[in-house]
C-alpha cells in the first residue's frame, strides 16, 4: 500500500502533467485512489484540482511568450490557425476557460496566455473548471458504488 504522501504526490503530478500539453491522464489514478486508499475525497479533489490548474498555469505561461515566435518556420501551428484562434477566443472571450476541463481545453490555456488574459481571472476561472470536474468525477464514483 502507498503511502498517503506517496498517493497524494503521484496524483498531484498526474493531475498537473494531464493539464499541460503532456499525453498523462489522471482520471485513473483519481479513481483508483478514491476507490483503493483510505483518503478523504475532498483531499483527492483538493490535490487533483491545485495539480491540475497549476499545470495549466504552464500553458497560460507558454502562450504568452509563445506569439513573439509565431513567424518562425519551425512554429509549431500555421499563421491561419493562430489567427482562428485568437479570433474564437476574442468572439467567445474568458468564458471559453470554463471547458479547460475537457479534452480540447488545454489548448483554450494556450490561447489565454496569447490573449494576455489578466492572470488572477485565468487561475480563476480555470481553478472553478477543474474543481468541478473533479467533484463530479468523486461524485460518479461514489454513485457507481452505492
Amino acid at each position: 500500500m502507498l503511502s498517503e504522501a506517496a498517493s497524494f504526490g503521484g496524483l498531484f503530478l498526474a493531475a498537473f502533467g494531464a493539464a499541460t500539453i503532456l499525453p498523462f491522464q489522471s482520471e485513473l489514478i483519481f479513481v483508483g485512489l478514491q476507490l483503493g486508499a483510505d483518503l478523504p475525497v475532498w483531499a483527492l479533489v483538493l490535490v487533483a484540482s491545485i495539480g491540475n490548474t497549476l499545470g495549466s498555469v504552464v500553458n497560460y505561461a507558454l502562450g504568452v511568450g509563445l506569439e513573439h515566435y509565431r513567424h518562425r518556420r519551425w512554429f509549431p501551428v500555421t499563421e491561419a490557425q493562430l489567427d482562428r484562434a485568437q479570433r474564437w477566443y476574442a468572439k467567445w472571450g474568458i468564458w471559453s476557460l470554463l471547458l479547460s476541463w475537457a479534452p480540447l481545453g488545454d489548448g483554450f490555456t494556450v490561447v489565454a496566455g496569447i490573449m494576455r488574459t489578466p492572470l488572477w481571472l485565468f487561475v480563476l476561472l480555470v481553478a472553478v473548471a477543474k474543481t468541478g470536474r473533479y467533484i463530479i468525477l468523486a461524485w460518479l464514483t461514489a454513485a457507481t458504488l452505492g
